[in-house]
């Protein structure tokens, strides 16, 4: 035998029922485990594009999620559940990005250059992308969200209204204002769709 279960003052039976208990479902409200499963994926993809790993993103989501269903009845006496998820999960991340005393993993090292080429265009940048992850991660607020969500995670805007808990439109207003913040951090010529109108 090993020491370090010579050490182990439990004896055989104790230790049978706690892996037993491992198998025991956890008593969940089905509306939340529908939550997580409707979820989980979008949470997830967008922690993962701010620490760059999965098992980062995991963590970080495993704990966010015991902290929806710690409050579970108060989020949905709110009224917008999905926007109360939303504001944990942007707070859990923006936490551990800071904790960590260093910028989101797309600003450092890009890993998620290709889908931002891909949207180069929609996001006026012309010919470099010099910049861009910066000013992407110094918007604000919902701009910030609906830039990630919308164009670094390629949701349609349906998509990021339905996870954020706003209308489609106000998707669009916080795009356009985002959009128009990136074009006058990286300099870019004012449209000139605007202006023939």
């Amino acid at each position: 035998m090993s020491d370090d279960v010579q050490d182990d003052n439990t004896s055989w039976e104790e230790r049978a029922a706690l892996s037993q208990s491992m198998y025991v479902p956890l008593d969940l409200p089905i509306d939340f485990e529908a939550f997580y499963l409707g979820h989980q994926e979008a949470f997830h993809d967008y922690a993962e594009v701010h620490f760059g790993t999965r098992t980062a993103a995991e963590e970080v989501i495993h704990q966010v999620f015991l902290e929806i269903h710690a409050g579970w009845t108060e989020l949905l006496s709110a009224g917008n559940l999905e926007q109360g998820a939303w504001a944990i999960v942007r707070r859990a991340v923006h936490d551990r990005v800071e904790l960590e005393g260093r910028l989101p993993a797309f600003v450092i090292n890009g890993p998620i250059a290709q889908a931002l080429a891909a949207t180069r265009d929609r996001m006026q940048t012309m010919e470099s992308s010099s910049g861009l992850y910066e000013a992407i991660g110094q918007l604000h607020g919902s701009q910030f969200e609906v830039i990630v969500l919308r164009y670094v995670l390629g949701y349609p805007a349906s998509k990021v209204a339905w996870y954020m808990g706003i209308d489609e439109r106000t998707v669009g207003h916080h795009i356009r204002r985002a959009k128009e913040r990136l074009r006058v951090k990286l300099q870019l010529p004012e449209d000139r769709k605007k202006g023939d109108q």
